[in-house]
């Protein structure tokens, strides 16, 4: 539901100004818009702008900004507290107008302090303000389902939901942060804190942020290792046990998103999550519910048969589109309008074309999203508890081939790939992040300038010995909020769709710290738990199969109908005059790899996901620059 925008300035931003940032955000809010300026003391001003997709109460006393009775307290809200009516009903005391759960922040905040953030299950990015204390705050959910940047400039706080309100601020200055282009090309997305741009940060899920007359303090409310390491404290060690309450969990966080003034729906892959979701949802709702999936004629990117089969099963009103490479290639040249920040994951793709079907129908659309980290879903993660059992052996394999002689020799280089992958593997701080090394020598190549490195050198903080459990903590750092949940969130709101995901509700994601892991991995059986609560559900026969996932043709693409477009990005005139990338080092690899085409991740010659990442930056910058 909605985006949000604003400032505390002293600079003369005027309530033209303040819409036009905020009119940038259309497709998060097309129902309603709300602008307004207040002044502070020694010269400040604050501003505050909304536009609303009407979830709950429809009328127009959800309008934001949304002020207290008293007038002391102000909000902007983008997202959803789905425990707001249990809230509520300890919130007595408040005089309330309308029935959405933004004036329950209000009345939470004026009785708890900024500590009912603590109270609050649900998806948000807040700006609130306190005008008998002149506090404002920004906060954003647990996990980092809704966006939130800002831009401390010269003492001023501005803030919207998306990069393009800041952009369209009078004054703003578009530096490039240099330090994190090999680290994008590499991941392919930008991790908060980081930004593209320089003095722009995203807030990191689960914080708050404080600003008073030019001081910022940012601190974490929820934090994913201290709570992992808080929950492991109160361990639950019975199977049976373990799975009844998960699913008690479940079933709760499904009701509570289905929650909604508007129509409702799913999506559905066919896979152990959604599905799960949806027969939840189905036995909740009394009545089907509407599903909808994408198919592709290629068969090894097709999912919607075992979609179907699923909806079948349960009886949902199901809708599927298959669509050609075409209709996919024809979003590629709309990728830099909604994702105003360089993102090269190629499945936001098939994601906007799958929520472009669901908004025919409905408003809001539950997912799966959250499953594979919380529960031990992918397939890095038995690679890295294999790579986790060799260690040792891959320790040895290095200082051998580091020997005087054997150094000499190039022995190293001469090992089988995944001999060589596993004992170069030495850096305790990124032990799971193991891979092909020249795609990082690459990605650091690309670049001018230092950079940060291309993984995230963090790991001794989660204190955690097990390789896959460290990785699944990093993951739910990272990759979950600065790719997928990025994804789907600019993907559903390019069409104004609002996107739910009940495994990522604060009680299931804390009860999942509690249970042991080979309650989700066990023998090689990935997701254990998940997968027997969805049996009870759905038949195993129609859910049992390897994970595809929403896969693009990037390889043809590349070397097809975008390659004219590829070379004139990377001509070395052009390079050098952007100067940004070494001209000379990324001309000659794009070049390599339109020669060489995709020879596989064995023989390190299929360059088509650093191409498709330099493409997108190169793509956003034609864009905005």
């Amino acid at each position: 539901m909605c985006g949000i925008c604003g400032f505390v300035s002293k600079q003369n931003i005027t309530l033209e100004q303040l819409k036009k940032m905020n009119d940038t955000m259309y497709h998060r809010g097309p129902d309603d818009s709300g602008e307004e300026i207040f002044q502070m003391k020694d010269g400040y001003q604050m501003g505050m702008a909304q536009r609303r997709l009407s979830i709950l109460d429809l009328s127009p006393l959800g309008h934001q900004p949304m002020h207290s009775a008293d007038k002391r307290v102000s909000v902007v809200f983008n997202g959803e507290i789905y425990n707001f009516a249990e809230l509520r009903e300890e919130l007595t005391g408040y005089p309330f107008r309308s029935s959405c759960d933004t004036e329950v922040i209000i009345a939470a905040y004026l009785k708890w302090g900024i500590d009912c953030i603590q109270r609050f299950n649900g998806m948000f990015a807040i700006c609130l303000y306190d005008r008998e204390t002149d506090d404002i705050y920004l906060v954003r959910d647990r996990i980092g389902k809704k966006p939130l940047y800002y831009e401390i400039d010269g003492g001023n706080l501005i803030f919207a939901s998306e990069l393009k309100p800041l952009m369209a601020r009078d004054g703003f200055q578009k530096k490039i942060r240099r330090d994190v282009l090999s680290r994008f090309l590499f991941q392919q997305y930008i991790n908060a804190p980081d930004s593209i741009f320089e003095n722009v940060y995203k807030l990191e899920p689960g914080s708050i942020l404080k600003f008073r007359y030019g001081e910022v303090k940012v601190w974490k409310y929820w934090d994913v290792k201290e709570v992992y390491h808080s929950m492991q404290e109160h361990p639950v060690t019975d199977y049976e046990q373990a799975k009844q309450e998960l699913k008690a969990l479940l079933k709760k966080a499904v009701s509570d998103r289905m929650i909604a003034d508007v129509p409702l729906g799913a999506f559905l892959s066919g896979g152990y999550d959604s599905s799960l979701m949806t027969a939840i949802a189905q036995e909740h709702a009394g009545e089907p519910v509407k599903t909808f999936s994408i198919g592709f004629n290629e068969e090894r990117y097709n999912e919607a048969r075992y979609a179907k089969e699923v909806a079948d099963y349960l009886g949902t009103r199901h809708t599927e589109l298959y669509i050609d490479e075409k209709e996919m290639f024809d979003l590629v040249e709309s990728i830099p309008a909604y994702y105003d920040e360089p993102f090269a994951d190629s499945s936001q793709i098939p994601t906007m074309l799958v929520s472009k079907l669901a908004r025919q129908d409905v408003t809001v659309a539950l997912s799966g999203d959250g499953g594979d980290e919380f529960f031990c879903g992918y397939n890095i993660y038995e690679n890295v508890r294999q790579a986790q059992m060799l260690d040792l052996l891959g320790g040895l394999t290095y200082r051998v081939c580091h020997l005087p002689g054997f150094r000499q020799m190039g022995l190293m280089e001469k090992l089988p790939f995944r001999v060589r992958v596993i004992a170069g593997n030495r850096n305790k701080e990124t032990k799971t992040q193991f891979g092909a090394g020249n795609y990082v020598v690459r990605a650091g190549r690309m670049a001018l300038g230092e950079g940060l490195p291309c993984h995230y050198p963090v790991e001794s903080a989660y204190q955690v010995k097990d390789w896959q459990i460290r990785r699944m903590l990093l993951d739910m750092d990272t990759y979950l909020p600065g790719d997928i949940l990025c994804k789907v969130d600019r993907a559903s709101m390019k069409y104004s769709l609002e996107a739910r995901c009940p495994i990522l509700d604060k009680d299931v994601m804390e009860y999942s710290f509690r249970l042991s892991h080979r309650m989700k991995y066990e023998k090689g059986n990935k997701k254990r738990i998940l997968k027997d609560i969805a049996y009870e559900y759905i038949p195993k026969q129609l859910l049992d199969r390897p994970k595809v996932g929403f896969g693009v043709p990037l390889d043809k693409w590349l070397r097809g109908p975008l390659k004219e477009q590829l070379m004139d990005m990377c001509s070395r005139d052009y390079l050098k005059k952007q100067g940004i990338f070494d001209a000379d080092f990324v001309a000659g690899m794009i070049e390599d790899y339109m020669r060489t085409g995709d020879g596989g991740p064995a023989t390190g010659a299929n360059y088509s996901k650093l191409s498709w990442s330099f493409f997108t930056f190169q793509q956003w910058y034609g864009a905005y620059f």
